[in-house]
């Protein structure tokens, strides 16, 4: 696949790599972690000033109106660095659940802060029964009056902790396992009756728990209308499966990179261990890999975009697939290039291979997406 950025999408891409290698060289990372903060303000900030948070968002709402393709080169860097930021969670799923998910007066309450990194949203939707099904939702929506009540629990919830407010799928009607029967919802995350409990993901990524008890929540829209609530959710999932596919693009880069560098520096009997031909040969079948991985993460962002297409849900379901393993095997051979120094918490190998592990998680993992490509097939 011939995929070039345009003339604005590489500037933007040059400019988030200086800003991104300045703020998450891994010492710093390291730091971050060790205080507990879920992300750097400071990041999010420069992130807003650069036009990365109202990348996606539609142009009515103080957005750019970019989509997946114009996405790919925003996540691939935040994947490169490791980042901790809640791009994620609050630019790509929430406010995808929003735009796709509501009138124009609710998206002009909730996007324009988002675009202007002032506010921040998460969205709430998988849960620990469902195990990569994409419609299981239990917690339960109920009408109390004139007001509507959420009872139920969800995990994990991306930058729970950084959250203002909260995008919650429920349940009006139906068995948990049902496509249809759903809404979506907007909760305060410390209005009573929401409980949140934080915690952090294997590669340090700030998620959490939130449980729900008959806490008041508003409708996005018509919560009888399945049918939009059902696209809503479908749409933001995709978008979500393109978005990690464009991160673990990155990580791969990053443990890439270190690896050659390794072979190109450490030197044994006097010689760079990169001139080993085994090595050299090591070297090559994951630079193969590596492209692959490239490609089906541009596959996966052209897929989202244009989700009516005939084979583009199934394009997203090969991509998935394809990127988590292809970026596992360049993971793995990143570490083992390295000998023991690669398993150590001191030195970043190690962790691009847990932020590809949470990625591969995350929406549905490569043998969930093989099922359904299987039973698509069928």
């Amino acid at each position: 696949m011939n995929f070039e950025l345009n003339e604005d999408q590489s500037a933007l891409a040059d400019s988030l790599t200086r800003l991104l290698a300045d703020r998450y060289r891994f010492e710093k990372r390291r730091a971050l972690v060790a205080s507990g903060a879920p992300h750097d303000p400071q990041t999010w900030a420069a992130l807003a000033q650069l036009g990365i948070t109202a990348l996606p968002l539609p142009e009515a709402h103080h957005g750019f109106g970019g989509g997946a393709r114009d996405l790919l080169p925003v996540m691939h860097a935040l994947g490169r660095a490791l980042s901790l930021e809640p791009y994620l969670s609050c630019v790509v799923l929430a406010a995808t659940a929003v735009r796709l998910g509501t009138d124009e007066a609710m998206k002009n309450r909730l996007l324009p802060g988002i675009a202007r990194g002032e506010s921040m949203l998460a969205f709430a939707h998988d849960e620990a029964e469902g195990r990569h099904a994409p419609f299981w939702i239990e917690t339960r929506a109920k009408r109390q009056g004139e007001r509507w009540v959420l009872s139920g629990a969800k995990s994990p919830v991306l930058g729970l902790g950084t959250a203002q407010h909260v995008v919650v799928t429920a349940r009006v009607s139906g068995d948990p396992a049902d496509a249809d029967g759903c809404a979506l919802f907007v909760i305060d995350r410390i209005a009573p009756g929401v409980t949140n409990r934080e915690f952090r993901l294997v590669d340090d990524t700030a998620a959490g728990e939130l449980r729900l008890d008959a806490a008041a929540a508003e409708p996005l829209a018509d919560p009888t209308d399945s049918a939009r609530t059902r696209a809503a959710i479908e749409g933001t999932l995709n978008a979500g499966v393109a978005a990690a596919c464009a991160d673990m693009w990155g990580a791969t880069q990053a443990a890439f990179d270190l690896a050659m560098d390794y072979l190109r520096t450490r030197k044994q009997f006097g010689r760079p261990i990169g001139e080993n031909q085994a090595l050299r040969h090591r070297a090559a079948e994951m630079l193969v890999s590596l492209e692959m991985v490239r490609s089906m993460a541009m596959a996966a962002a052209v897929a989202a975009d244009n989700v009516e297409g005939e084979d583009s849900r199934l394009d997203l379901h090969r991509a998935k697939i394809s990127v988590a393993r292809n970026a596992r095997s360049v993971a793995h051979g990143a570490i083992q290039l390295h000998g023991g120094i690669g398993m150590t918490e001191e030195y970043a190998v190690g962790h691009s291979l847990r932020r590809i592990h949470v990625m591969d998680q995350l929406f549905g993992d490569a043998d969930a997406h093989a099922a359904r490509l299987a039973a698509t097939n069928a």
